[in-house]
């Protein structure tokens, strides 16, 4: 051992000696007595046996990613055989869902380590490994061939008995959490419905009449609406507030694993699970609330089993045989087009009609235009205290704010106005140049662009509409200029949620 230890020390001093030379002659002997060095350490070492016995998966390609070797361990833990991929590109072998993910054209593509899951489906439920690719570069610091070592998730033996904290450590690093467990909402950031806009009252209103039952709840709207707080507010309302109340995001979380925290398994119920068992968040919900986000993206084998479970109210853990009663207020959430998705066979229709018992779909910000300056303030106050910093905006600077179409809605006004807080010139006042700058919009060309021809066409009819009702003293007026009775008028206020009482306020503020 004392023999290797010298012979590393010589080797790392003829690789300075080796970059401090100016001759070529002499950097090539040093280069060469260098190489004689490794050889000698290795000359008793037959890598391929070392690489033989080991336990994890090794996959290795060439710079092109065309498979030159595999270990017997690959073969051993992820069920493919060595046929199946030796020869053969990656690209190939992902598009044939061999196995999807991995390390191997990350590392390709970028030259440089990368850590991966991979998934392979010749077990039920599909493995899950993790994997890593570092680059093997030739002298000229060419890409020659990509090592991959891997091994399965869930058959960390040496991690058994700490896989509570295993998982808990992981689910540390996501950002945003993908499940969430709420002990006290009066613990939690204040959030609440910001806005008096017509729109918004006929939210609270359902809000006001559903809170206190235990109907199944189907929140819908574009990402960055509030979703979550509408929820948070049914919860408080609700005669659960103060049971256990856990929040799930579905898409953040493979389906497997998902199931698996779900409906919770027995001890032994798969290879590396918890010696104890586990319990899952349908059971540890149970007397309370349980949020499912993104429902949308669930797997269709899951919604299957969750419709099961919402239907009979009663779970089996997995590899269990005694079912547990359930007592749980559900609340989904989804950005998607659940009605779309079940044409396209993505969603089970008898899922959608249990979750949809009460359906609430909450208005984009470019419905609730008249809201934006009540959220400026609540969010120019909330900014203030937290970076020590005031700004105030000018009557022009909110029309700025309101003459955008707010595709990310409320979190991009949000984003906005903490920016806006922080990067003020610290005098409290804002420049129309920066507002203008992050909105990429001017008052000439407040106009969203949509390559959806409905959606445009509608906002256009909307915008006039709000001009004619703007220089009109009432509907039949209004119809009359818009060349329509005075009843369809009414109806597309209805279906565009254009809030009239306030632009008949602030017609009456200009007179």
């Amino acid at each position: 051992m004392d023999q290797v230890l010298a012979i590393c020390k010589v080797r790392e001093k003829l690789k300075i000696l080796e970059e401090q030379l100016q001759d070529c002659a002499s950097k090539a002997s040093v280069r060469e007595i260098f190489d004689d060095l490794g050889a000698f350490l290795d000359k008793d070492i037959d890598f391929k046996e070392v690489v033989d016995s080991l336990d994890d998966s090794i996959f290795i390609t060439n710079n092109e990613g065309l498979v030159l070797y595999v270990n017997p361990a690959y073969e051993k833990n992820t069920g493919v055989q060595t046929y199946e991929v030796l020869n053969k590109y990656v690209s190939d072998l992902v598009a044939n869902k061999v196995f999807t993910g991995g390390a191997s054209l990350d590392v390709i593509k970028h030259k440089k380590k990368a850590f991966r899951l991979s998934t392979t489906f010749r077990s039920t439920p599909p493995l899950i490994g993790y994997a890593v690719g570092v680059p093997i570069f030739d002298k000229e610091n060419k890409l020659r061939q990509v090592v991959v070592s891997s091994r399965s998730i869930l058959s960390l033996s040496a991690l058994q008995e700490d896989y509570e904290s295993f998982l808990s450590e992981i689910n540390k690093i996501h950002t945003p959490s993908t499940i969430r467990i709420i002990d006290n909402l009066a613990n939690e950031e204040p959030s609440h419905l910001i806005g008096s806009s017509q729109a918004l009252k006929k939210v609270w209103s359902i809000i006001e009449r559903v809170a206190d039952t235990d109907a199944t709840v189907l929140i819908t709207g574009e990402s960055g609406v509030g979703k979550e707080i509408v929820a948070d507010e049914i919860y408080k309302k609700s005669c659960r507030n103060g049971k256990p109340y856990i929040k799930v995001n579905c898409a953040s979380i493979p389906s497997n694993l998902l199931e698996s925290e779900l409906f919770g398994y027995e001890k032994g119920a798969f290879s590396g699970a918890n010696i104890t068992g586990k319990q899952g968040l349908f059971e540890m919900a149970n007397n309370g609330t349980l949020l499912l986000d993104e429902i949308g993206d669930m797997s269709m084998d899951l919604q299957v089993k969750l419709l099961r479970a919402i239907q009979n109210k009663e779970i089996t853990k997995i590899g269990g045989t005694k079912t547990i009663s359930l007592d749980i207020r559900f609340i989904a959430l989804t950005n998607s087009n659940l009605k779309q998705k079940i044409l396209c066979g993505e969603f089970r229709s008898d899922l959608y009609y249990r979750l949809s018992v009460i359906p609430i779909q909450i208005p984009s910000l470019r419905d609730r235009i008249s809201d934006i300056q009540q959220l400026c303030v609540h969010f120019i106050s909330q900014y203030s205290k937290k970076h020590g910093r005031y700004i105030s905006l000018t009557k022009n600077q909110l029309n700025l704010l309101e003459l955008y179409s707010w595709p990310g809605n409320i979190r991009e006004l949000e984003n906005v106005i903490e920016y806006l807080t922080i990067c003020s010139s610290g005098t409290g006042e804002v420049e129309d140049d920066m507002i203008k700058g992050l909105l990429s919009t001017t008052v000439e060309n407040p106009m969203p662009y949509s390559s959806n021809l409905s959606n445009t066409i509608e906002y256009h009819e909307k915008e006039m509409i709000e001009d004619v009702l703007r220089t009109t003293k009432n509907l039949r007026e209004a119809g009359v200029l818009l060349n329509i009775n005075a009843s369809t008028v009414s109806r597309k206020i209805k279906l565009y949620n254009i809030d009239y009482l306030a632009i008949k306020k602030t017609k009456q503020q200009k007179n």
